[in-house]
C-alpha cells in the first residue's frame, strides 16, 4: 500500500511539474487603484491557492476550538461519573458498619 501511495504521489507531482513548465509565460494582475503585479502565471496561480488554502484554515479555526472545549469538557465529566461509579462500587464492596451500642 505504500508503494501504491508513492506511485500515485510521484504521478501528481509530475503532473504538476509539467504543467509548471508548460505555464511559464508572463501573466499580469490588475488590481484596483492601477496596482499591477506581473509574474509567472504557475507562481500565480501558487500564490492564490496557497492563500485560499490559508484563508480556509483560518476559516476553520474557530470551529476546531469549540471542538476542542467541548472535548475537554466531556472528559472532565467522564472523569466525574467514573470516579462516582468507582466511589459507588467501595462501597458495595465494604461490608456495613455495626450498630454502635450506648450504655448508659
Amino acid at each position: 500500500m505504500k508503494i501504491i501511495s508513492r506511485i500515485i504521489w510521484a504521478v501528481i507531482f509530475i503532473l504538476f511539474f509539467g504543467f509548471a513548465l508548460k505555464n511559464t509565460q508572463e501573466a499580469s494582475l490588475r488590481f484596483f487603484f492601477d496596482y499591477e503585479a506581473r509574474g509567472p502565471l504557475v507562481l500565480l496561480l501558487l500564490a492564490f491557492f496557497v492563500s485560499g488554502a490559508a484563508l480556509g484554515i483560518l476559516a476553520l479555526m474557530p470551529t476546531l476550538f469549540r471542538y476542542r472545549r467541548d472535548l475537554g469538557k466531556c472528559k472532565r465529566t467522564i472523569d466525574a461519573m467514573e470516579k462516582e461509579n468507582e466511589a459507588q462500587r467501595l462501597a458495595r464492596i465494604q461490608p456495613p458498619q455495626p450498630d454502635s451500642v450506648v450504655s448508659k
